[in-house]
């Protein structure tokens, strides 16, 4: 596959994750909320988390309004950090933060594959906090703050 359709595929799947979020939702039960807020592009998004009984996140759901890429961002987040336990959590967010920032992870956690659709925002410095911020609040909840920022 030529870089020109992997670009075209990655763009396709945030397209349809930020108009078409399958997690954008309030679970039924919530354990833990946090809204993060990114003051220079207009970005919000509250993540709550309802915890299954081990500990792991057993529902994560978002209400979120920005661009494209914080919408697609938080929806593959929801998707990926489901049924990880907060540690497991942490640690797919560094391996996050590392993608959107180099463009690449040496992470070998499976989930991370779904996530590399947002590995380009590593080409525009300004994107970096919209691709971040729902994880910023998704650890925010996981540490039981309410706020977080995209700092």
């Amino acid at each position: 596959m030529s870089f020109a359709e992997v670009s075209d595929l990655y763009q396709d799947v945030i397209l349809r994750h930020a108009r078409q979020p399958l997690h954008m939702r309030r679970p039924a039960q919530i354990d833990a909320t946090a809204s993060g807020d990114n003051p220079m592009c207009g970005d919000r998004c509250q993540v709550f988390v309802h915890f299954a009984p081990d500990g792991s996140a057993r529902n994560i759901g978002f209400e979120a309004r920005g661009c494209a890429i914080s919408m697609a961002s938080a929806d593959l987040m929801a998707e990926a950090a489901t049924g990880r336990m907060p540690a497991s959590v942490r640690a797919l967010a560094a391996d996050f933060a590392a993608l959107v920032r180099t463009g690449a992870t040496a992470s070998h956690d499976p989930a991370i594959e779904q996530l590399k659709p947002l590995s380009g925002v590593s080409e525009y410095p300004s994107r970096i906090k919209c691709a971040t911020l729902p994880w910023a609040a998704l650890l925010a909840a996981l540490d039981g703050a309410t706020e977080a920022t995209s700092e």
